[in-house]
């Protein structure tokens, strides 16, 4: 049989689970494989303006991933899986901490001050829809800008070097941020759905996430002793401006269904946004889109 190819998702329940043995104990014959959306080298367009990136997370799994599971926000696995090959798990899901951050001497203190200020985001992401959500009954519509600057990384980077007034990050890298005095102005907590290759069987899923329980249970009990694992997150330069010591446990395994109104909701609202194309939307229902 092919191994059950795992894309983590920045978090530390994967590398906790394959420490601890609970992939294997699962039954799972497994590897670990890259997340390239992660960090892209470019050139800049100029010395303080940040190119811009189209396309995201919703992209790239429409284009099909390289594995049997992988993450991304929910809003992007839902339109996925009703427009592409793949399909969305419903037995789970996971929460991330998140928010809008601004640099320390930035005069930005409430989120009514982000009214006009571009904020950077990855297009079609988790960070894109998260910042329309956090800020879409505070900031008017036609006052919200949003830069379309790439993948987590490069938004931790383009704000350290204080090429951007505002962006939204999560995970490690919002860690890195906090630590380094930047501020955030608001949160903008978001679910993650997992991604499922169209032949990934279901005992596969349900094997897989059992073992992300139980690497859950490991960090809420002692969340110290895995923060390491964040270090390989981050790129070289970073590393030695953090103690992960002082670091969150980051994201959150939820063992519980994403049903169909959680689906068909999250849909209403994106077509209420009018931000994707109809290809992009995907007609597929909740029978079809999610395997459970």
């Amino acid at each position: 049989m092919a191994k059950f190819r795992i894309m983590p998702h920045g978090r530390l329940q994967e590398w906790v689970a394959d420490e601890k043995g609970y992939f294997a104990a699962e039954g799972l014959d497994y590897e670990f494989v890259h997340w390239t959306l992660g960090r892209r080298e470019v050139a800049p367009s100029a010395p303080l303006i940040p190119d811009t990136v189209l396309g995201g997370a919703l992209e790239d799994m429409q284009g099909g991933r390289a594995c049997e599971v992988s993450s991304a926000c929910h809003w992007c696995v839902n339109m996925a899986a009703a427009s592409s090959p793949g399909r969305m798990w419903g037995g789970a899901y996971t929460v991330t901490p998140a928010g809008v951050y601004v640099p320390p001497e930035s005069d930005i203190r409430r989120p009514e001050d982000l009214a006009g200020v571009e904020i950077g985001v990855g297009q079609h992401s988790g960070s894109h829809f998260a910042t329309i959500q956090a800020l879409e009954h505070v900031v008017p519509s036609d006052q919200l800008k949003l830069k379309f600057v790439g993948g987590p990384v490069e938004r931790m980077e383009l704000m350290l070097d204080r090429r951007l007034d505002a962006a939204t990050v999560f995970g490690a890298h919002l860690y890195v941020l906090e630590q380094q005095g930047f501020r955030k102005v608001v949160d903008a907590t978001f679910m993650i759905g997992f991604f499922v290759d169209s032949e990934t069987p279901a005992d596969d899923m349900e094997r897989y996430v059992r073992a992300l329980v139980r690497a859950q249970r490991d960090i809420d009990l002692d969340p110290g002793r895995y923060r390491h694992y964040f270090l390989d997150e981050l790129p070289d330069r970073v590393r030695d401006l953090v103690d992960v010591r002082l670091f969150g446990p980051g994201e959150r395994v939820v063992a519980e269904p994403y049903t169909r109104e959680t689906f068909e909701a999250t849909r209403s609202w994106i077509e209420q946004l009018g931000v994707m194309g109809v290809d992009q939307m995907g007609r597929l229902g909740y029978e079809e889109a999610v395997l459970v």
